[in-house]
C-alpha cells in the first residue's frame, strides 16, 4: 500500500495535478485521496482504477510505476 500510495502522488505530482483536483475526477473525497497516498487506507480495485483513469494513465502502468 505504501508503494501504491507514492507512485499515485508521484504521478500526480509530476502532472501537476492537486490532490483536491484529482480527489474530484476520481469521485473520491480528497481526505481519502490523501489516507490513500500516505498508505493509511487500503484502497479496492475499483478505487485504483478510479485513480488511474483520473491520472490518464492505465491501470498496469500505475501498478509498474508503484512496483507491484
Amino acid at each position: 500500500m505504501v508503494a501504491l500510495g507514492e507512485a499515485i502522488r508521484r504521478i500526480r505530482v509530476s502532472k501537476g495535478i492537486s490532490q483536491e483536483n484529482l480527489a474530484l475526477h476520481a469521485e473520491l473525497d480528497r481526505s481519502y485521496l490523501g489516507r490513500v497516498e500516505r498508505a493509511d487506507n487500503n484502497v479496492t480495485v475499483l478505487t485504483v482504477r478510479k485513480l488511474a483513469k483520473a491520472l490518464g494513465v492505465s491501470v498496469a502502468k500505475l501498478m509498474r510505476e508503484a512496483g507491484l
